[in-house]
């Protein structure tokens, strides 16, 4: 048997100013045939990753394609989405005669011209493989899953955890598949359900954990093979952004309607209930102040980088300052000239400086202030399970009793290393302010003592009824409160 991996990915908020081109692959991952690193998948590469590793033990040959993946940010330029696209597509064509195609796609990625990439790509690969390649894809489930895609491929598969800490796990889960469907095993067949609401659903809150636990539960039962809820990403103007369940079954269509109309409709009764509760920002830092145990995680969702913010809001840190808070420390701000400018004072210098609030009116206004070079580091990474995510050179200055970790690679607040790596010992501190979603839960959730989420003034808002949505199909929850799901699609 023959199989061929490739990954072209990056999740797309169509509303961020900041434009995704080929340098912010190139910054984060741009891996040639044969240069993916065996330590660890990258980002939305793990297909390739274990496909590797079992390639000798599962009796394949695995000829690898590029890798290339981006953090989120805004929408990518078309002529750099061709020309990856088109170097994949190529080599594709050179790997021929295939039996199967394992992609690693994040699946809500958005260029000029292109409002459904995953689809583009997968109707082309279908195209030069015909009907008879097994293609099985990998997503995360923050990704838009349209009829297009799911036309095109045999077997598609969700992470189920959100932080996604199952990712290598979901890789291994689409290589059996994809490899007993090429022994004659199992033939699989899919179906969607769509439940027409736009929500967030963290897997680390008891509604949504259940949720995913009852989805394990009935994998490798009955003749199903394969449960995915797909979250949709909520700050993308795209057509078929949604909320979604897919089944994949044995042959049995009916089996696998049935289920995803039964999970889709509890889904639907999910709505308004998966979310925590979010405090104001100033709200929210006295609460953290005054709890008596430590450390304190604060979560500024609405200045995320893994959602496309520019993560160099300053709201959080201005009000950290203006209640004097000590013990308190504060990551990533985003901003490579500010690093820059740090470097160049050397660490144990105290010089003024102004850093944050660059990117654009959701940014906040710049700080300016005099502070303390605390540590400095070249090159530095941060862990999101068995994944290194660089933060490029970094800086760590003190304002006061708060410390505040400048970045230069645009990412949001994942491992421990983002302050362990300036000499911040996230244990000592009273309170830890990170800008991300949920992610930040894998490594943060089990030292917090408390974990408590704000709603910023950040242009990731978590009412997306504010959101100018412009492309979306209506009617569709929240923006129609009544809207009712979609049901079976496919």
């Amino acid at each position: 048997m023959r199989l061929f991996s490739a990954t072209i990915a990056t999740e797309t908020n169509t509303f961020s100013p900041l434009p995704t081109s080929i340098d912010a692959f190139k910054e984060s991952v741009f891996l040639r045939p044969g240069e993916h690193p065996t330590d660890a998948p990258r980002m939305c590469t793990a297909p390739l990753f274990v496909a590797r590793k079992r390639a000798a033990a599962d009796g394949f040959t695995l000829i690898e394609g590029s890798c290339f993946a981006a953090s989120p940010a805004g929408t990518v330029n078309k002529a750099d989405y061709e020309f990856m696209r088109d170097e994949v597509l190529g080599q594709l064509k050179a790997a021929l005669p295939l039996d199967g195609i394992l992609f690693g796609l994040h699946g809500a990625m958005v260029a000029h011209g292109y409002d459904d990439v995953e689809g583009d790509l997968l109707e082309r690969a279908r195209a030069i493989v015909g009907p008879d390649v097994v293609i099985g894809v990998e997503y995360d489930p923050h990704c838009h899953m349209t009829l297009k895609r799911i036309r095109n491929s045999d077997i598609s598969i969700c992470y189920k955890e959100f932080p996604h800490t199952d990712v290598v796990d979901r890789a291994e889960d689409l290589l059996t598949l994809v490899l007993r469907t090429l022994r004659g095993e199992i033939k699989p067949v899919m179906s969607l359900y769509d439940c027409r609401q736009i929500g967030s659903y963290p897997t680390t809150l008891p509604l949504m954990r259940g949720f995913v636990d009852r989805m394990f539960d009935l994998e490798g039962k009955d003749g199903i093979l394969s449960v995915s809820a797909v979250h949709c990403f909520p700050y993308a103007d795209v057509e078929e952004l949604t909320g979604r369940i897919l089944v994949v079954a044995d042959g049995d269509k009916a089996k696998a309607d049935a289920l995803a109309t039964r999970l889709g409709e509890e889904f639907v009764s999910m709505r308004g209930k998966t979310m925590p509760e979010f405090l104001t920002p100033a709200g929210g830092i006295a609460s953290g102040l005054a709890f008596n145990d430590a450390p304190v995680v604060l979560a500024d969702p609405a200045d995320n980088a893994g959602g496309g913010a520019p993560s160099d809001n300053t709201t959080l840190l201005r009000e950290l300052i203006a209640q004097d808070a000590q013990e308190a420390a504060l990551g990533p701000i985003w901003d490579p000239i500010a690093v820059k400018l740090c470097f160049d004072a050397g660490q144990g210098a105290t010089f003024p400086l102004r850093f944050g609030g660059k990117i654009g009116p959701t940014s906040g206004q710049p700080v300016d202030a005099m502070v303390e070079v605390t540590a400095l580091a070249r090159d530095a990474w941060q862990s999101f399970g068995p994944t290194k995510v660089t933060l490029g050179d970094c800086a760590a200055i003190r304002i006061g009793g708060i410390d505040v970790v400048l970045i230069t690679n645009r990412t949001q607040a994942l491992g421990l290393e983002l302050f362990s790596n300036l000499g911040i010992d996230p244990l000592t501190r009273k309170l830890l302010v990170v800008k991300s979603t949920n992610h930040f839960m894998a490594a943060f959730g089990p030292i917090a003592k408390k974990v408590i989420y704000v709603e910023s003034d950040a242009p990731l808002s978590r009412d997306y009824t504010k959101m100018k949505y412009t492309k979306v199909q209506r009617p569709i929850w929240p923006l129609d409160p009544d809207a009712k799901p979609g049901g079976l699609i496919y």
